[in-house]
């Protein structure tokens, strides 16, 4: 590998990758790759637009939208949540009665909730934000790559390279419109790794020594998606999700929330107290990694990740057939 700190084919190969990533987030924005797992971007961007007192939106109905609002307390923000149940959509009436109310600056929200597996409309939120002139943070890390991600009126879309990408952990990606960088700029955040603003322009050095190796693999991953189209790759993944979806209905199983909110890339299925002692048997002795849900959800919900280099329909199938054969027993 190039070394990333002094020569130019790393520089060069970088500049690639972002290219690459503006063309999977549909956007003109800058992109930018970070050192550090996902949610290395999340942070980042609150600590790189919030200061304190700052009135921030956070637009949520899971773990990680909630999440927000704490990097917002944690930066001196004031957070004002508007909160639907993690088996509802997000709450558009909520979101507008708040800005009738409040002055935000800045309003963050999830596109894909992965521990309830639900992909969120975020489109009508954020059209409504622009109309108030709020910036907007969205959480795209598990949908990028395997769904198209409504980047319109999005100022900071944060991904990451080990979901739909299936590349090694390690890596954040960001799109940042002008108006995102020109706050960050006035904001002069008083950090580095949590910082955006070092990276606005690398043409001559990173903040730090870059992962040359991984932005080597998410260029690898990026071509592959280039190469079979990237409508065709979303395809795939909305053919596999009704895929395993299918098989759960055969099973008797529902999904977490319902199958018509859930995300192209993974699938959440209903097995209150059960989850976790299914995902240990799956494990043991078929040797198929499940995930159960996150926080209360984690003995009531068992998720099939099916994107990425996951997304095809044999390895979906043993996975489930090796999940009915432990629902049998």
């Amino acid at each position: 590998m190039p070394n990333p700190d002094v020569e130019r084919e790393f520089f060069d190969l970088y500049d690639d990758v972002c290219g690459k990533l503006q063309r999977v987030y549909g956007t003109d924005d800058d992109a930018i790759v970070m050192g550090g797992e996902g949610i290395l971007g999340l942070e980042a961007a609150i600590a790189s637009t919030v200061g304190p007192g700052d009135e921030v939106l956070c637009i949520s109905n899971g773990l990680y939208g909630d999440g927000f609002a704490e990097f917002v307390e944690n930066y001196g923000g004031d957070p004002t949540i508007v909160r639907a149940d993690d088996t509802d959509p997000l709450d558009q009436e909520g979101v507008t009665s708040a800005l009738e109310a409040g002055d935000y600056e800045l309003a963050t929200m999830v596109h894909c909730e992965t521990p309830t597996g639900a992909l969120n409309d975020v489109e009508p939120i954020l059209e409504r934000l622009h109309e108030h002139d709020v910036l907007t943070v969205v959480d795209a890390v598990s949908s990028l790559g395997g769904t198209a991600v409504p980047t319109e009126h999005v100022d900071i879309a944060l991904g990451a390279s080990q979901k739909a990408f299936s590349s090694p952990p390690g890596l954040t990606t960001v799109a940042v419109s002008d108006r995102a960088w020109d706050v960050v700029e006035e904001r002069d955040p008083n950090s580095l790794y949590t910082n955006l603003l070092p990276w606005r322009d690398t043409s001559e050095r990173f903040p730090y020594t870059h992962l040359a190796a991984n932005v080597a693999a998410l260029d690898e991953s990026l071509s592959m998606l280039f190469e079979e189209g990237l409508e065709s790759v979303y395809e795939r993944h909305e053919s596999v999700a009704a895929h395993c979806r299918e098989r759960a209905s055969e099973l008797g199983l529902e999904c977490y929330p319902d199958p018509e909110r859930s995300a192209p890339t993974v699938t959440a299925l209903h097995l209150p107290g059960e989850a976790e002692r299914v995902q240990r048997e799956l494990a043991e002795d078929h040797d198929v990694v499940l995930a159960t849900g996150l926080g209360d959800l984690a003995d009531d919900v068992l998720r099939v990740g099916h994107m990425g280099y996951d997304a095809e329909i044999d390895k979906v199938d043993r996975a489930m057939d090796a999940l009915a054969t432990v629902l049998d027993r």
